[in-house]
């Protein structure tokens, strides 16, 4: 296995985990996030807001097609998933991880999804709706599927590394 790929909801724990398993395995990290935003000098938010959603999809997806890396943890944003041609690149060299939380620790986690810099397509109002379009994605996509409710961050990159190294 060369590289690890974190999906799932915002406020899943994408980042903080990743953190956490890279230490663990001795891997690199990436937060494809943050990648957006030194590659476009802006926040998520207002890249959201001048794009439009599909505009910052695109942009998004060309972040997340051009990494080339090995033994890497990639942390994704929790948009990734509406990308067929980033995920499939994705499984072709990593195994996918998807860290799964209920709606409503998202709702506790992320009291405002603008300013937060969610994805929001179509007619989506508020997180319930978010929450019914992504999860198929995030099960299609997923080569492991981790409960994240209610454990610790170590706890979660444990599981991960256990899961994975089988």
């Amino acid at each position: 296995m060369i590289n690890i790929v974190l999906i799932g909801m915002p406020s899943a724990g994408k980042s903080a985990v990743g953190i956490r398993l890279a230490e663990l395995l001795g891997y690199g990290f990436i937060d494809s996030d943050l990648m957006i935003g030194g590659f476009t000098e802006k926040s998520l938010a207002q890249l959201i807001h001048e794009l439009g959603a599909e505009g910052f999809l695109k942009t998004e997806e060309r972040v997340n097609c051009a990494l080339d890396v090995s033994r890497c943890v990639i942390a994704t944003g929790g948009s990734a998933v509406y990308s067929d041609r980033a995920m499939e690149k994705f499984k072709k060299n990593a195994k996918i991880v998807y860290l799964k939380i209920s709606a409503e620790t998202v709702k506790k986690r992320i009291p405002d999804l603008e300013s937060r810099g969610v994805v929001m397509r179509g007619r989506m109002n508020g997180i319930d709706d978010l929450y019914q379009e992504r999860t198929p994605l995030y099960e299609k996509y997923a080569d492991v599927t981790v409960d994240c409710n209610e454990k610790t961050l170590a706890e979660i990159a444990e599981e991960i590394s256990k899961l994975i190294l089988e």
